[in-house]
Parts: C-alpha cells; structure tokens; sequence
C-alpha cells in the first residue's frame, strides 16, 4: 500500500512538472520567485516536491527542498515556512540524539527568525503571531534554557503589545515566577516589576478573567509576594489613586493570599470594606483581628457581612468562622450556635465539628459529676467526624487528632457507667452543656 502511495504521488508530480514546462513564468506575478523564469520555474517546483515530500514523510528530502527555497526565495511564500516548521518537528521527534535532537531546534527557531524578517508584515499572521509561536515553541523544545525562553517571551508580548494573546502573558509570567522560584537568574523586584507592567495589560482586557486569576495566583505564590514587597507595591499605587476600588481589590487579594497582618493591609482592607463588603474581605479582617486577639472587632465583621449575605456557601464560611473566633474568645454557646448552623449548611466541611466538639468538651466541666463526664463522648464523636473531613492540609487536624486522646481519658469509668445503671454500646442522651438533647453511645473509660 505504501509502495501504490508513492507510485501515484510520483505520477502526480511528473504530470505537475509536465503541466508547468507548458507555463509562461516571466509574468510579475513570478517576481518572488526568481529573477529568471528558470528560476522561478525551478523553485517553484521545488515548493511542490517540499509539499509532495513532507506528505509522504520523506522529512530529509523536504529538508533538501526547504534548504534550496530558503537560499533562493525566501520571501517568496508564507507556506514554505509554515511546512517548513513542520518538518522540523518532525526531525526533532525522531531525532536519534541529543545533539542531533537540538540542530533541529535551532533550524526550527531559525525558520521563525526568518519568517519573522520577510512575512513579519502579514496582516493576519504577522510578527506578533510569529513571535508567539516561536516562544512556546521555545518553551516546548527547550525547556531547561531559562533565560532564553523569557527572552522568547519578551520579544513576542512586545510584538503583541496591547494585542498580545492573554494565555501568553501567563505564560511568560508563570515561567518567570518560576526562575524566581528555582534559581537565582531572577530577583523579587523583577517579578514585582512585571507583574505591575502586565496588570495594565488585564486591565484592557476585562474578558479575560480566568487569565487574570491564574495571572494573580501565580504571582501570589511565587514568594515574590511577600507583605514587604507587596507593600511597596501598592502603598505607591496606592498612594497616587486612593479610591481605585479595583486597585484596592487587587491589594486587598494578595496581601490576604499572603497571610499579611500589618498596619497597612488593615487599613487597606477596611477601607475597601468600606467601598464594597464582601464575605471574602470580612474574613480576611476577622482573621487579621483575630491573631491580634481583637475578637470584638473580629466578630463585628463576620455578622455585618452574614447579615447581608444571601449565598448559602458564603453563609457557611462565615458562620464556620465566627464559631472559631467565639471559641477563641471563650464565648462557647456562641460558638456551637454558629457551628450548627455552618454544620446544617455544609455537612461535609470538618470545621464546623472541630468547633463543635472543643464547645461540648469545654461545657462539661460545668455540668459536673457523671453528666460531665458523659458529654466527652459526644465531644469524642463529633471530634471523630472532624478528623474524618479536615482534609491533609488542615491547620486543625493534628489539634483534632490530639483531642480525641484527651476527651477519651475524660469517659466515665467502668464504675461509675455500673452505678448509674449504663451497659457498654447502650445510647444515651447528653443532658447538660452544648451538647445537651446529643444522643451518643456508652463506652467506658
């Protein structure tokens, strides 16, 4: 079969160069082609066997071909790099080795460098499309030439400018904070720097938002984004634009991503409080005011926003944590009345448990005697469920993990279930404290 492919590819070719022995290519229309109309005759069936070759994926021939149209027209047509990127691809996927591997990459980014010069003026694809191919192409063929695939980059967003492809900027940035991450060739003041150049850029581009995120999120983990530098950053824009509520919004994002706490990020925050409430901002204030153990100023936030906040989620976040900034306050009826409500809102979340069960825990001291003792194991079972949710990561699992110990030492003994006439795996209902009307089951210490 692949034997007939060649044969009728061969035939269609000697019937191309018949049909063109019969043209007349001293015509304008032939210019680029050569200055003779043997030239032109001659590369321009060159063109096709550069078609025919990489068909039939005789990438070395059409190698051959590409190599004589680029030394004799090159400004010819679009289409001789267009294949010609291909079959360099090609070469490099089947490359026998590493040497040979990046010969064919520097001629893959050579044949963008020289459609860059002759086709760089093509009203559809010109130079910044060019240059944006080239660059991921970089990024694809040569990744571990850092330096060389921001210089990729640069040159391709300065070609874009204003029109540059959003997923691009990304691109470069991503890459950017990850040099900053990984080596030592790129400084936190440079990352700053370009993250404020290219947020003028999103700022244009108001439809793309999920760029932006990933934009802002690769900036917000890139450890350039201290509180220090961030502070730096905004306190000038800041400064000159007080009011700009997208700016204080962008502030506001990164300084809570960052987990910042001082001065200036509590005046930012409340200030864009101010201009527009939103759970997220209440949050980050509570938990700001919180570690500073202002737990009124803490709680004010959380049930201004609740009382305005429709969004069952929302509602949940919030509840969940006025429950933790009660418990930290001491308040725990407080606490376990927002912690039932977060809990009956998302009965999947682990915190909500972990709030609950500290509540049942604390009250059982002043319930006393067997009632007391009895309510460590609804504070054990609600524990239990916490450590179930919390995920991995939680910052409350491992205190979870150690209350379970401490409420299981707190059961009443063998004893004292006897004397109160209670057999092991019988139910039995809380009757003081949070966990009053909780059904759990008898298990002694």
């Amino acid at each position: 079969m692949k034997n007939v492919k060649f044969l009728l590819s061969a035939a269609c070719t000697l019937f191309a160069v018949a049909a063109m022995a019969q043209q007349d290519f001293s015509g304008p229309q032939y210019a680029k082609w050569g200055d003779t109309p043997e030239e032109r005759e001659k590369n321009i069936l060159n063109s096709n066997f550069l078609k025919e070759s990489y068909d039939n994926r005789d990438y070395d021939a059409a190698a051959r071909y590409l190599r004589d149209l680029l030394n004799s027209c090159p400004d010819a047509s679009v289409a001789i790099y267009q294949r010609g990127a291909n079959v360099y691809k090609q070469k490099i996927n089947r490359a026998k080795n590493v040497t040979e591997k990046n010969a064919y990459i520097d001629s893959l980014m050579q044949i963008y460098d020289l459609r860059a010069k002759y086709f760089g003026d093509n009203a559809k694809q010109g130079l910044a499309f060019i240059l944006d191919q080239k660059a991921r192409e970089y990024l694809a063929y040569k990744p571990n030439d850092r330096a060389g695939i921001r210089k990729a980059f640069r040159e391709a967003l300065e070609a874009g400018g204003d029109n540059a492809d959003p997923e691009t900027v990304v691109a470069y940035f991503s890459n950017l904070c990850d040099d900053y991450k990984n080596t030592d060739e790129v400084m936190p003041d440079e990352v700053i720097a370009e993250y404020d150049r290219l947020s003028q850029f999103f700022e244009k581009h108001p439809e793309a938002a999920e760029m932006k995120g990933q934009f802002d999120t690769a900036f917000g983990v890139s450890g350039a984004a201290s509180c220090e530098n961030l502070e730096k950053l905004f306190g000038a824009k800041l400064a000159a634009a007080p009011d700009d509520e997208a700016l204080l919004a962008q502030a506001v994002a990164l300084m809570s991503r960052a987990d910042c706490s001082s001065d200036f990020f509590l005046a930012t925050a409340e200030k864009f409080y101010a201009v527009k409430p939103s759970s997220n901002t209440a949050l980050s204030l509570a938990q700001v005011f919180q570690n500073k153990h202002d737990y009124a100023k803490a709680m004010t936030y959380l049930n201004e926003a609740l009382a305005v906040e429709k969004d069952d989620a929302e509602r949940q976040k919030l509840l969940a944590r006025i429950g933790l900034v009660g418990l930290a306050a001491n308040d725990v009826s407080g606490a376990a009345a927002a912690a039932r409500q977060a809990r009956d809102l998302n009965p999947e979340d682990g915190v909500p448990y972990f709030v609950l069960a500290q509540c049942y825990g604390l009250s059982a001291a002043s319930c006393g005697g067997f009632a007391g003792q009895a309510t460590f194991w609804a504070a054990y079972d609600t524990m239990s469920k916490a450590v179930e949710l919390l995920p991995s990561d939680s910052e409350y699992l491992e205190h979870a993990k150690s209350a379970l110990s401490t409420f299981r030492n707190n059961f009443p003994s063998s004893e004292e279930c006897f004397f109160n006439e209670l057999q092991s795996g019988a139910r039995y209902t809380v009757t003081c404290g949070t966990a009053a009307g909780v059904t759990t089951t008898v298990r002694p210490r």
